[in-house]
């Protein structure tokens, strides 16, 4: 199966999660970014995987992810790794956020992911969700995306997990735990 990202960090991830015989776009010689304009994390991750799929006729897996806040009606959502432009660093929109967030006392959140598995006849859907909090400030190292400013309820963000504690936790990983039993 090819692994319809060119996001190495969340290429490492799913190899983690479902076994290193999955594919990146530059091991099948793919070299484009679908463009993510769906109203849905499913919309964007259907559309990257028949785009894909087009291209190189075998199985795909897609993905969507992205933060929801509770208090901000589930901003950034959809939108998450655009809705500063594509150029923002992801230091740029923790920023962002936290600056947003600094009056604001409720601060749950959830990760939401939406894989999707398409092989020109089926389609199959799994999603994963993983609650949590925008922190304070971003602490941790060890991540990319909202991991340095999205915490747990063991007190500490994702991005403090060792990577071997955010693979058996995170909204990916439910997710691609659903879609291996789906597969089976």
């Amino acid at each position: 199966m090819i692994f319809a990202s060119n996001n190495k960090s969340k290429l490492k991830e799913i190899r983690a999660i479902l076994g290193n015989d999955i594919k990146s776009l530059k091991d099948v010689n793919v070299d484009i970014d679908v463009v993510e304009d769906g109203e849905t994390f499913y919309d964007n991750a259907l559309k990257k995987a028949i785009e894909i799929y087009d291209i190189v006729h075998e199985p795909v897996i897609s993905d969507d992810s992205g933060l929801s806040i509770d208090c901000l009606d589930g901003f950034p959502g959809v939108h998450s790794k655009r809705f500063l432009g594509y150029d923002a660093s992801d230091k740029e929109i923790n920023d962002y956020i936290l600056e947003k967030m600094k009056n604001i006392s409720n601060r749950e959140c959830k990760v939401i992911c939406t894989l999707v598995y398409y092989d020109g006849k089926r389609t199959l859907r799994a999603d994963g969700i993983l609650n949590g909090r925008i922190s304070y400030e971003e602490r941790g190292t060890n991540g990319f995306g909202f991991d340095s400013i999205f915490e747990l309820d063991d007190g500490r963000t994702m991005a403090e997990h060792t990577q071997e504690e955010k693979n058996n936790m995170s909204a990916r990983y439910l997710a691609a735990l659903k879609l291996k039993n789906i597969l089976k």
